[in-house]
This record gives C-alpha cells, sequence and structure tokens, in this order.
C-alpha cells in the first residue's frame, strides 16, 4: 500500500511541476510582448494579462504538491487562455506567426 501512495504522490509531483512550467512559460511569454499588441489584438490590456498570468503562476507554485486542487485549475485555465486565445493573436499583430498553407488536418 505504501508504493501505491509514493506512486500517487510523484505523479502529483510531476503533474504539479509541469502545470507550474506552463505558467512561467504563459508570465514570460507575457512579459515579452509589446504593450501597444494587446490593444491592436483586441484583448486586454497588458497589466491586465500580467496580472493574471503572474496570480496564476504564484497560485501553481503554492499549490504544486497538490495539482488538482480547484485553485489549480482555476491557474490552469487562466494560463492556458492565455496560450490559446491571447498569445497567437498577439504574434498575428506582430508578424511573428507561423504561416503555412494546410489546412486544420495537415497539408491539402
Amino acid at each position: 500500500m505504501g508504493s501505491l501512495v509514493h506512486l500517487q504522490e510523484t505523479v502529483a509531483l510531476v503533474l504539479g511541476v509541469v502545470l507550474f512550467a506552463m505558467q512561467v512559460f504563459a508570465l514570460v511569454d507575457c512579459i515579452r510582448q509589446r504593450s501597444d499588441a494587446f490593444t491592436a489584438a483586441g484583448k486586454l490590456s497588458k497589466p491586465a494579462w500580467l496580472a493574471i498570468t503572474a496570480v496564476a503562476t504564484m497560485i501553481g507554485f503554492l499549490v504544486i504538491l497538490s495539482p488538482i486542487s480547484i485553485f489549480e485549475i482555476a491557474a490552469v485555465v487562466a494560463a492556458g487562455v492565455y496560450l490559446a486565445d491571447v498569445r497567437p493573436a498577439l504574434q498575428q499583430v506582430t508578424g511573428r506567426a507561423r504561416r503555412n498553407n494546410s489546412g486544420p488536418y495537415g497539408r491539402w
């Protein structure tokens, strides 16, 4: 029974570290973006996204040992929204988006 608990703790720690790394990546990417790109992309301002990603990163650090808490889920959602919605819009505005002529499922 002790080995099962140890395995669960190890899986929780690995998951917590991976989620924390995602939150740190979102925060660092947000810091590196230009302020005017946020308004040009029609998103919240840079200080707002900095606050959101910083709070998400702080929560991720505080609950790194228990990644299946409601606070960690909220922090992951916040960082995920930045990475999935805001970051691509900023890349489009700043001209750093990847351009390829393929469809949603690969090359035509």
